[in-house]
């Protein structure tokens, strides 16, 4: 039976237990609300390519996940591109120690959640896309018992090619996100068979390029908000040299090019947003849907023309900040909205947390289940970093201030409750000067771990 815990219960519960040494504080948080002999199941979302401002095209997800659970407002991409982000999240490093840097880089062979987990004892599944490049191309990975993946870089939305458990099969007449939809219903009714937990990384494709809206919605006529104060960013003169010299004023064939992109991509979005649903339903079906943690956040965002950039791979809050939400009752019995910055390396040591298996000494984020206890971070900030041609780069972003250093360039510094739109670059402000030392120091110190 469920029991509504509350964040002050947490904080009692955590106090009365305080002297039970051998137990973890995850343990301790089972044992009190009764959980300590049955591990959740868990289903991760990681879409492709989705800015944290497009959720108002996802209204089925965000009521039956956002609003049911912990919404975290400033949820960060360690690596936001593709390959990197998709290696830190399923292994929990940061991409520097991981070493697949950029979205060609191939060699991956660290171990991923989803080994520990199949280890210990759940059913592991893998439906959409895996990463850019792999060692054993296009082969499923044995960690993961149903797969259900497309090619290598591939992102076509109308009759894709999907492996099935080693052999491709053409779906001829089918939208990509519908048929992701029928396999996830499908893996769930196979794990209700097996009568042990199940863990599935659910990874649609969309709304990447080239963001091809479903035959239903690519008629529709959406309400496009209005281009934000940073877009095509007219004076950039505080900022580095490879923005001054290389990103030029956009062309109003640009623009159109721009917001023509931007409409398919919230457009993709919707067919996501059906499916979703049916995927919450089905748990609900089978009585799995309290028993899940359910995490939704996407591998980046995208810029669209803020700042003269149409790109990605940049500690710009269009680039590295995306929708990110946990829904769990049993650790989260009262939705909320947590403003402590969190990142994707934080969902490898969560699942291991919850799991009860001991955290991998290579993980580099930290368990959110501390934050959503009690409240407590174990950290100030998350690292942002790159490789992109025009030089490498690495932030340290604490939430309401960035900090970032661009390699043989000039530093920028943001404070975003005045500055949300990062027009105006503090990095030489007096007022800012000890906090700025202290980002810095911060940045020096996570790179050298």
């Amino acid at each position: 039976m469920k029991k509504n815990i509350t964040r002050r219960d947490f904080l009692r519960l955590s106090a009365l237990t305080a002297g039970a040494a051998t137990l973890t504080s995850c343990e301790k948080w089972l044992v009190s609300v009764g959980l300590k002999e049955e591990r959740p199941n868990f289903l991760i979302i990681y879409t492709d390519d989705q800015r944290y401002d497009s959720m108002w095209q996802m209204p089925r997800t965000q009521e039956l996940i956002f609003d049911q659970g912990v919404t975290f407002n400033h949820g960060y991409i360690t690596t936001p591109l593709c390959g990197p982000s998709r290696c830190s999240i399923l292994t929990g490093m940061y991409a520097h120690s991981h070493n697949i840097r950029e979205n060609q880089d191939e060699g991956f062979n660290e171990t991923t959640f989803a080994k520990y987990l199949q280890d210990d004892g759940y059913y592991t599944g893998m439906v959409g896309k895996y990463l850019n490049e792999w060692t054993v191309k296009d082969k499923p990975k044995p960690e993961f018992e149903y797969w259900r993946a497309i090619s290598r870089g591939q992102s076509r939305y109308n009759n894709p090619d999907i492996m099935v458990d080693g052999e491709w099969v053409r779906h001829q007449g089918q939208y990509i996100t519908d048929v992701f939809g029928d396999y996830v219903i499908e893996f769930i009714e196979k794990a209700e068979r097996k009568q042990k937990p199940f863990c599935l990384y659910f990874a649609p494709n969309a709304p990447h390029a080239p963001a091809t809206p479903a035959d239903e919605d690519k008629f529709l006529s959406i309400d496009l908000p209005e281009f934000p104060p940073n877009f095509n960013e007219e004076d950039v003169s505080d900022k580095p040299n490879w923005i001054q010299e290389k990103e030029p004023l956009l062309s109003d064939e640009a623009i159109h090019e721009i917001n023509e992109f931007r409409n398919d991509q919230l457009l993709t979005l919707r067919s996501l947003d059906r499916n979703i649903e049916r995927i919450i339903n089905k748990l609900k079906e089978e009585e799995l849907l309290d028993k899940t943690v359910i995490i939704f956040l996407s591998d980046n965002g995208k810029l669209w023309g803020e700042h003269r950039m149409a790109s990605k791979n940049s500690f710009y809050e269009e680039a590295s900040r995306v929708p990110f939400a946990l829904r769990y009752p049993p650790l989260v019995p009262t939705p909320y909205l947590e403003e402590k910055p969190v990142s994707n390396i934080d969902i490898a040591p969560t699942l291991y947390d919850l799991a009860r298996i001991p955290i991998p000494p290579e993980v580099e984020g930290e368990s959110l289940v501390p934050l959503l206890q009690t409240g407590d971070s174990l950290r100030d900030g998350v690292l942002i970093e790159g490789w992109p041609g025009r030089g490498h780069y690495a932030a340290y972003h604490v939430g309401n201030y960035v900090y970032a250093e661009t390699e043989g360039d000039k530093s920028e510094f943001y404070d975003l409750e005045k500055d949300p739109y990062q027009l105006s670059n503090g990095i030489d402000q007096p007022e800012y000067q000890p906090i700025i030392e202290k980002l810095k120091n911060s940045l020096d110190q996570v790179r050298e771990k």
